[in-house]
């Protein structure tokens, strides 16, 4: 059996009435892709910007720590608390424009199913099939907001938990963003144990810039080896301004 047996015999059984039916009802599943590339591409550029400018002025192995620690912990807790705020501000905006149309729905009825019926007729609905239309969505108040919210305003109806971005984005941070400190601590714990430790960071950190990339190609259409080269030059070219900038404050520590 070749490859496209296989799809095709895998769509068949994701279309049957069953499993069309079990798939609306469990609702649309919400991606936190997003949270995790953002977090750990930031995590991963922040703490290897802070070793290279560290690198590049010359300090010891314990101030990378410090540093890098400080500022997994930090920024970290601090993307993850704008995350969760920037989510629950989207939520609350779509939570808002519903009890709006709900409202106008009360007011004016008229008004909106006017509203609906012109959003059906762009559809391509026409005469007795627009007026049955029109009919069927306005008899499910619930229906009728959910199409005002999704064809009028542009809105998703997904209210994705924000605590479980925020939590997303601070582990993708963390997990991520250590791995530039790593060699670091090795180094501390056992002097001399790595001989060119910023060297070594600078190969890891780059293996987990292109893998981020390679790992959210699964979810894109996109190759990946492309969707890796991209990030691992985005976390270059910010490394590499940290490193010129330490260099040149090297002399003011």
């Amino acid at each position: 059996m070749d490859q496209t047996d296989e799809v095709l015999q895998q769509l068949q059984a994701d279309h049957t009435p069953k499993a069309v039916r079990q798939r609306l009802q469990d609702g649309p599943k919400h991606s936190y892709l997003k949270d995790f590339v953002y977090g750990a591409i930031d995590g991963a550029v922040t703490t290897f910007a802070i070793v290279s400018g560290v690198a590049g002025a010359g300090l010891s192995a314990g101030v990378v720590i410090v540093l890098g620690v400080a500022n997994l912990l930090g920024d970290g807790f601090s993307m993850a608390a704008s995350n969760f705020l920037g989510t629950r501000a989207e939520n609350q905006l779509r939570d808002k424009a519903r009890r709006t149309e709900e409202h106008h729905i009360e007011m004016y009825p008229e008004g909106e199913r006017e509203e609906i019926r012109q959003i059906v007729s762009q559809k391509g609905f026409e005469g007795e099939d627009l007026d049955r239309a029109v009919e069927i969505i306005t008899s499910d108040r619930e229906q009728w907001v959910d199409m005002m919210m999704r064809e009028e305003l542009g809105l998703s109806l997904e209210n994705p938990p924000a605590w479980v971005a925020a939590v997303t984005t601070f582990v993708a941070f963390l997990v991520v963003g250590a791995i530039p400190l790593l060699v670091f601590i090795a180094d501390y714990l056992f002097p001399a144990i790595v001989p060119h430790p910023y060297l070594v960071s600078t190969l890891m950190t780059g293996v987990a810039f292109f893998t981020v990339g390679a790992v959210k190609s699964r979810f894109v259409d996109e190759k990946w080896y492309i969707a890796g080269l991209e990030t691992l030059c985005v976390g270059a070219l910010a490394a590499g301004l940290a490193y010129l900038v330490g260099r040149m404050l090297s002399g003011i520590v």
